[in-house]
């Protein structure tokens, strides 16, 4: 306890980190107030009396911004699309690749790209919105409501995008990545304490036993996106002028997790098709009544099998698409550097997506157990609320992001030398949660 007091008073005596995580509680405050204003024509009444159905589907990520109809309603999301979008193209088309190799200007390009479609996202995105409020029959004025209301939410979405910008540059982890993060944990204490009320006092020690599996369930989290395989590399001895530099020996980290939270995010957009299909022959076909049912159904055990099976096929797909054992072997003989016992070159590439191979497979299966997890914990008593947080998205959302931002509170402290927030030295590695083309 005595350390921990200390390491709080070492990272508030940094004025620098002092003056960044003030900025990115302020950004944060106003992300959260903004997700409570409701949108201009919107009967807050009626909206409470229909906070089921469409509403429901998006609030884990916005923090009841969706359900609540306000401005920030579509959120960051419309952004993250668009980053996945222009992080495929960079992969499959030759001018994204010219223009990532370009350096910052490259990048500079890519963002502006990414803004654009953003809110060309958000405005497709904005009409279905509207068009469900409508349906529900909570506006209070149908007069000029689509079009106002349309500007309004792609403001919004344009503003946070803008706070998580500013998050990244003035204040502490990466801005995006930091919203979807307050959004997911701001509805923890509801569930918590809905999860409480449900228990009872009857049932205080299933509750306890709960809040254990979920800490297990956390740390296990941790462990998978913090999991990486070392292969060591020797650097032959160079010259230098009249001096001689010995080879030294360093060590290419592979993630375990290579793919992130990507491969949940789409599979859990296929997982909407079948039932989708299903619905346009509803009326007249029995299977496809069957279909719809099931694979509206999280918890069925067909849903469940399918999602698991395609996790670990996008696991692999993913891999495969963001790390380039040829490219690293290239860059390896380039720089003089080899794999002990294996050959420069194609030997190396051919090592290198072998142990890539063998170790995404376990974290592959894995991923998909953490997924499928709130699943079996609703199935087994615990509330629906609460059980987002035993697995899935959210959490690895949430365990991505509090790593990398205690990863820069770490690497600030260990400048200014203080001791780091850890006995065991560093945190390894920086962990991406999601793909943003501003990080």
């Amino acid at each position: 306890m005595k350390k921990f007091i200390t390491t709080i008073k070492n990272i508030f005596a940094i004025e620098d980190l002092r003056v960044r995580i003030f900025n990115t509680l302020f950004f944060i405050a106003i992300f959260r107030l903004g997700s409570f204003v409701v949108l201009p024509g919107v009967d807050p009444n009626q909206l409470q009396a229909n906070t089921g159905g469409l509403f429901g589907l998006l609030d884990t990520f916005l923090g009841g911004a969706f359900s609540n109809a306000s401005i920030f309603a579509l959120g960051i999301m419309p952004y993250i699309s668009a980053s996945i979008v222009l992080q495929l193209l960079t992969i499959a088309v030759p001018y994204f690749q010219k223009m990532q190799k370009e350096g910052e200007t490259g990048r500079k390009k890519i963002n502006q790209i990414t803004r654009v479609l953003t809110i060309i996202i958000t405005l497709a995105q904005a009409v279905g919105f509207v068009a469900t409020l409508n349906a529900e029959a909570i506006v209070i004025n149908q007069t000029l409501f689509t079009i106002t209301s349309m500007i309004v939410l792609t403001s919004g979405t344009i503003f946070c995008m803008w706070l998580g910008e500013k998050i990244t540059d003035k204040g502490i982890g990466n801005g995006i990545s930091m919203l979807i993060m307050i959004g997911i944990i701001s509805r923890f204490p509801g569930a918590i304490f809905a999860e409480a009320l449900s228990k009872q006092l009857n049932g205080a020690l299933l509750f306890l036993f709960e809040m254990f599996v979920l800490f297990f369930v956390v740390m296990s989290v941790v462990m998978l996106t913090q999991a990486i395989r070392r292969i060591p590399v020797q650097y032959a001895k160079q010259v230098g002028g009249s001096s001689l530099y010995s080879g030294q020996r360093q060590f290419i980290p592979l993630k375990v997790n290579a793919a992130g939270v990507m491969p949940i995010i789409f599979a859990q957009s296929l997982m909407f098709l079948p039932s989708m299909v299903a619905s346009i022959w509803a009326d007249s076909n029995e299977t496809a009544n069957y279909i719809g049912a099931t694979f509206s159904d999280f918890t069925s055990w067909q849903y469940n099998v399918v999602f698991g099976l395609l996790i670990l096929v996008f696991t692999y797909f993913y891999t495969a698409i963001s790390v380039n054992p040829n490219q690293i072997a290239d860059d390896l003989k380039r720089s003089g550097g080899f794999v002990p016992g294996v050959k420069p070159g194609r030997a190396t590439s051919e090592y290198i997506d072998t142990i890539l191979t063998r170790i995404t497979l376990p974290g592959a299966i894995y991923l998909a157990l953490v997924a499928i997890f709130p699943s079996i914990a609703m199935l087994l008593g615990v509330t629906r609320e609460f059980s987002q947080f035993f697995g899935g998205t959210s959490l690895i959302i949430m365990v991505g992001v509090v790593l990398d931002t205690l990863q820069q509170v770490e690497s600030y402290l260990l400048m200014r030398h203080y001791d780091g927030m850890m006995k065991s030295g560093k945190l390894r590695g920086r962990t991406e949660t999601i793909p943003t083309m501003a990080s």
